[in-house]
């Protein structure tokens, strides 16, 4: 079937091509886990004989996608010592206006992200902005989009701050059997983090200025009420489902205190005793109409509060992600609270709290849930962190030896990987090692650190790569390219990083990366000139993403935090796309000229 053609493509082109729609359509549209979406796509490709075996598994022994996995365990050591915290106390100090709290806040983000996990940095940073914007006076919607934006562009600056980098050097050294320089991309992706500095603060007034919805829940009061059951109520000794007492006009029952005993989630099967406390969450002024009909009282000390919370229950705040199940439903049409035993009791939206009953608001991306939880729940389970995000954690590194031990480890990675002395694949295994011999993680907590989806997500990235060259839709794309931008290598360079901006803004900026790569390479090898320098500027471009919030994992990290609208992103961020292509296209052909094929 190969030897059918079709407009100048085979039959398994056209598969592959029908592969990548689907993919992307699924990725788009559905809920399905994006690792799940990679694996079933691979799997056609091979089962439709466009990959053999080998090339269906390659992805998984790409060094590229092994360097990231070790890199996960060099991260966990350096986030369990607290290196991060102690980077964020001694930064961002107290600038005196907004351009030199944009500077003081994402040079040193780009900094951490250039060698951290984006994700992990962003996490840290987002509570921390937040109170620090409300020292300094200024809105956190400000700042919270140029934190998002500022470990993007900083982690272009190393070949191991984004994966997209190691994924388009490993698949260059594949293909050349040269290996790219650690800091290959630093001096192009300083001069873009710059430019985009300087951006962001000529564009301030494109920032929305947006209370952060967490201030809609300072004050508790304002949404729970406690009343007690006096001795000589009718309903003592029937159970709370009985008397009525559970899901009741305007909220909901989150706990029952018998004595000292405090019980969340209450159960509906609960025998009231006379004493008891009944804490409700909801519209306070619908809720006390129980006073009248159940004949309870007002209880005499609110003791559910922020600031009082008892050994065995805690509140935290937790934002809705893109692409949870709960998204589209109401916390009631399903056994989320119960299966993960909380309780939700309020929902804000866009920084102002929804005045309904919280088991009945439809819930959408990007709320924020108070929600009342085990004091040691886990929050790192594959499905939790599918559903929310939680900011409030209430484990802190301790920073000591640990700290300086760890840093030297990160420091001596880099740069006996950029100065030549081993390639970085074995820096990084020495640096996981260093970090487990000198206990700056733990066995366990090296392990839970590796991100298994993201790493099949990779994996399944290069294989996507490997078939778009495999079958000939990479040069055919490349020809039309140069059919319709003619032979003038940068207006092809800046047409390939165009779209590859275009297309990371909404699907993985790593599946974009290894899909634009063999495109780009065909394209410059046409052209007559050696692929270096293209595929130095597709880096950038394809972690270029600055118009949605599904555009990047950061993105959606900030999205619940600053309030935003999904149209906020889109005001700053198609200009930011265009200011950064331009810059990247500018510096890229200044620091790599470009190099005729011998």
């Amino acid at each position: 079937m190969e030897s059918i053609f079709f407009l100048g493509l085979s039959f398994y082109a056209w598969i592959t091509i029908a592969t990548v729609l689907v993919l992307f359509s699924l990725l788009l549209f559905t809920k399905l886990r994006v690792d799940v979406a990679f694996v079933g796509a691979i799997g056609f490709l091979l089962v439709t004989g466009v990959l053999d075996v080998k090339e269906a598994l390659s992805g998984f022994s790409s060094s590229s996608v092994v360097v990231i996995g070790v890199l996960f365990v060099v991260v966990a050591g350096l986030t369990n010592t607290g290196v991060l915290q102690w980077i964020v106390r001694h930064l961002l100090g107290e600038p005196d206006s907004y351009a030199k709290a944009v500077a003081r806040l994402m040079l040193p983000v780009a900094g951490l992200s250039s060698f951290l996990s984006n994700t992990a940095v962003v996490a840290l940073f987002v509570n921390i902005v937040k109170m620090w914007s409300k020292k300094l006076g200024i809105a956190p919607s400000k700042l919270l989009i140029p934190l998002s934006y500022a470990s993007g562009m900083g982690g272009v600056c190393t070949l191991i701050g984004t994966p997209p980098n190691l994924i388009i050097s490993g698949l260059y050294a594949d293909k050349t059997g040269t290996m790219m320089n650690v800091l290959a991309t630093m001096v192009p992706g300083l001069f873009c983090l710059a430019i985009g500095v300087l951006s962001v603060i000529a564009m301030r007034r494109l920032l929305p200025d947006r209370q952060p919805s967490e201030d809609a829940f300072e004050a508790t009061t304002e949404y729970t009420v406690e009343l007690l059951v006096p001795s000589d109520n009718p309903h003592i000794g029937e159970t709370v489902e009985e008397a009525g007492l559970s899901h009741v006009r305007g909220g909901q029952l989150i706990e029952l205190i018998h004595f000292d005993d405090f019980i969340s989630p209450a159960s509906d099967d609960e025998p009231l005793l006379g004493g008891d406390r009944l804490v409700y969450a909801g519209r306070i002024d619908e809720i006390l109409e129980l006073k009248k009909s159940h004949g309870l009282v007002s209880a005499d000390h609110h003791v559910f509060s922020m600031s009082e919370v008892a050994k065995n229950r805690q509140l935290r705040t937790a934002y809705v992600k893109f692409g949870s199940s709960l998204v589209g439903h109401t916390i009631g049409d399903n056994k989320f609270e119960r299966d993960n035993n909380l309780t939700l009791v309020a929902v804000a939206r866009r920084g102002k709290r929804i005045e309904q009953s919280p088991r009945e608001v439809v819930l959408q991306a990007g709320d924020t849930l108070l929600l009342e939880c085990p004091p040691r729940m886990n929050i790192n389970t594959s499905y939790m962190s599918s559903q929310l995000l939680f900011f409030d954690s209430p484990e802190v590194a301790n920073i000591g030896r640990g700290t300086l031990i760890s840093s030297v480890i990160m420091i001596l990675m880099v740069t006996l990987s950029a100065i030549g002395v081993m390639p970085l694949l074995h820096c990084a295994f020495i640096a996981a090692a260093a970090m487990l011999i000198f206990r700056c993680c733990t066995p366990d907590q090296a392990m839970k650190s590796v991100n298994w989806d993201i790493l099949m997500v990779f994996a399944g990235s290069v294989v996507l790569g490997l078939a778009i060259q495999k079958t000939g839709i990479a040069e055919q794309l490349a020809m039309s390219i140069l059919d319709v931008c003619g032979s003038n290598p940068i207006v092809v360079m800046a047409a390939i990083c165009f779209a590859g901006t275009f297309i990371t803004e909404f699907i993985s900026n790593t599946a974009a990366g290894a899909m634009f790569f063999p495109i780009m390479y065909q394209a410059a090898e046409k052209l007559g000139y050696e692929p270096y320098t293209f595929l130095i500027a597709l880096m950038i471009s394809v972690s270029s993403s600055f118009a949605t919030p599904i555009g990047s994992p950061t993105h959606m990290l900030v999205f619940g935090p600053g309030g935003y609208r999904f149209s906020d992103f889109m005001r700053i961020g198609l200009l930011m796309n265009i200011i950064i292509l331009a810059a990247n296209i500018f510096i890229v052909n200044i620091v790599y000229p470009l190099t005729p094929l011998h």
